[in-house]
């Protein structure tokens, strides 16, 4: 029977519940607090960032069809990347932030044993042997009288169990159930934000890979564009302030590869430490970008509500929170303990276990709180408002991945047809630079405006990667908005984790 008034005195008929059934089973008591209701969020029919774009070239982009079964289980395999493959399954064996979360899970459900321990009655044993000897002033007899002494053999076994009348216990086990399933679900989002992580710094890396053998590629075009300045400025073509700007850009690119070196280090590093493994012994072998970025289905706005595991956990954490109402509502109830006291007693060791010598006591105790001066009614308004408080914010968790999936999905569309756009900027910066070489050999030109054109191809190229890398962060990023292939089939149930535990 659920109670819905929280300040409410108990009723008659909550009574005769309380009487009739006390002696019965645990699960036909009374349970008193307000029944969980999920609360409603309002959520749009589509993403807004969904809708198919018009490129500047004519051409539409649009992401594909909702598929679930491509983000099902082992999401980065949507990649087509062996390398990244493997060190994901090392991340699932050996990463510790995972291995943490994972024993704080386990340790929450060892709180709902203790707290299912509470259904069962406690049983003492405390058997105790005693010799004693009365003293002669408390007897009043002279001292040099006859001493009197005793033996008491004690055999004493006391059980006591405390009804679940008002559904103390079973909000509790509720509580610490939904608190372990919160647990749960902060467990696959850790694991799902490490995944995501070791995607982004893998990506990351094979950028500084491209970016390094660009560099090196123009670090060779520089070399060569030296040694032809040299070559016209001996012959008089050309003059020493060329040699000196070709001199200057060829120095100026190897520092600039020395930096890039050091990026590429700190990515290599990271990777180590996602994947459980101390940094001095791991190494990855220098490799370009060369991943075909994938399809991502974005599915609809709802569908979010099943698939992340953070919105899983604000949802378990109000479950938690509402519980906790029903907990402190049932002080408001009397309490009503069963008691059986029983066991031997006797002054002579042989007669210890005779069955003259038992002894036993039996009987219910009730007990109710007359006067708190109001601290059951302030206890109560603190979880309600606490409750209130997880509620907003599950509305605000919902709100964000609203938000960073209709990031993401801005990220994709843009970034390929920003991607189009620079491929174009890098040939028509060949295309300058070709021309800008053919006029400086020619002697018509200067080497200046071959300055320029390096520079210009250089840096535009180096966009180009760059922009590249973007891209396939971003889609990590849209895949992990999108939880990653997860949903709350995947969640422990309230039965799961309150299983017997091993």
């Amino acid at each position: 029977m659920q109670k819905s008034a929280l300040f409410a005195g108990p009723p008659l008929r909550t009574l005769a519940c309380a009487v009739l059934f006390a002696a019965l089973s645990l699960e036909q008591g009374c349970t008193v607090g307000p029944a969980y209701v999920r609360p409603s969020v309002a959520t749009p029919a589509s993403f807004k960032e969904a809708a198919p774009a018009v490129a500047p070239d004519g051409t539409t982009w649009a992401p594909a069809s909702p598929q679930d079964a491509a983000q099902r289980g082992a999401w980065w395999k949507i990649y087509q990347e062996p390398e990244l493959d493997a060190l994901e399954d090392r991340l699932n064996s050996s990463n510790q932030n995972i291995a943490q979360a994972y024993q704080n899970f386990m340790a929450a459900r060892a709180q709902v044993s203790q707290a299912r321990a509470s259904y069962a009655p406690t049983a003492t044993l405390q058997p105790a042997a005693t010799r004693s000897g009365s003293s002669f002033a408390a007897v009043g007899v002279p001292s040099r009288g006859t001493r009197f002494t005793s033996n008491d053999f004690n055999f004493p076994l006391d059980v006591s169990w405390e009804p679940d009348l008002w559904g103390r216990i079973r909000n509790t086990v509720r509580e610490f159930a939904s608190a372990a399933q919160v647990s749960a679900a902060d467990l696959a989002n850790k694991r799902l934000s490490e995944q995501a992580n070791l995607a982004q710094d893998y990506f990351q890396l094979r950028g500084q890979d491209e970016l390094i053998a660009l560099n090196e590629q123009t670090i060779e075009a520089y070399r060569q564009s030296l040694t032809l300045t040299e070559v016209l400025g001996r012959t008089g073509i050309d003059s020493a302030q060329s040699v000196a700007q070709a001199r200057l850009n060829l120095k100026t690119a190897e520092a600039s590869a020395t930096n890039l070196r050091l990026a590429r280090a700190q990515y290599e590093h990271a990777i180590a430490l996602l994947i459980g493994e101390p940094a001095s012994s791991f190494s990855m072998p220098a490799r370009p970008l060369t991943t075909a970025l994938p399809e991502i289905p974005a599915g609809v706005p709802s569908e979010l509500l099943q698939r992340r595991p953070d919105i899983a956990a604000a949802e378990r954490s109000m479950s938690q929170a509402n519980a906790l109402i029903g907990v402190e509502t049932a002080a408001f109830y009397p309490t009503v303990n069963l008691s059986l006291s029983g066991g031997f007693q006797s002054a002579l060791l042989q007669n210890w276990f005779t069955w003259p010598a038992r002894f036993f006591s039996l009987g219910p105790s009730v007990s109710e709180t007359l006067f708190d001066g109001g601290l059951r009614t302030a206890t109560v308004a603190q979880y309600k408002a606490q409750y209130e408080g997880t509620v907003a914010a599950y509305r605000q968790t919902v709100l964000t991945a609203f938000q960073q999936t209709e990031d993401y999905l801005a990220a994709q569309r843009i970034l390929a047809t920003q991607l189009e756009q620079q491929k174009e900027v890098v040939d028509a910066a060949r295309h300058y630079y070709d021309l800008a070489m053919v006029r400086y050999r020619t002697g018509v030109d200067t080497y200046l405006n071959v300055f320029v054109a390096q520079t210009a191809l250089f840096s535009d190229q180096q966009s180009m990667i760059t922009l590249r890398v973007q891209q396939m962060t971003s889609s990590v990023q849209l895949i992990e908005a999108l939880g990653g292939g997860w949903d709350t089939s995947l969640l422990p149930s309230e039965k799961d984790v309150t299983s017997s535990q091993d």
